[in-house]
């Protein structure tokens, strides 16, 4: 059996110690990558990468659909500084929505 390669997402967690270098609390966020190391336990299975596929798909589509209504605020408003903000709940919502759909098709 393959060793589960979703594990590596847990890598970006690390990300969140720039929050206490830079004082920048929106860095603590990345904390929550950790939890992917959970599947460094599991062994890859056929069923496993399929689930993987079809959750990965539900979060593309909908960074896909967030990116672009993103864009159409954006660009409605003429605020450039809602960008930001905007590109970052887009982020967060496709990664949920990944680890919540995941979650589900593993029961």
């Amino acid at each position: 059996m393959k060793k589960n390669k979703l594990r590596y997402l847990g890598f970006l967690g690390l990300l969140g110690l720039l929050g206490l270098v830079t004082g920048n609390y929106g860095f603590f966020g990345f904390f929550g990558f950790f939890g992917f190391f959970g599947a460094a336990f599991k062994n890859t299975d056929e069923l496993l990468r399929k689930n993987i596929n079809r959750a990965g798909l539900n979060g593309f589509v909908v960074a896909t659909l967030g990116l672009v209504v993103s864009m159409v605020i954006i660009t409605s408003l003429e605020a450039l500084e809602a960008a930001a903000l905007l590109i970052a709940i887009t982020f967060v919502v496709s990664i949920l929505t990944f680890t919540f759909s995941l979650h589900i098709y593993e029961k």
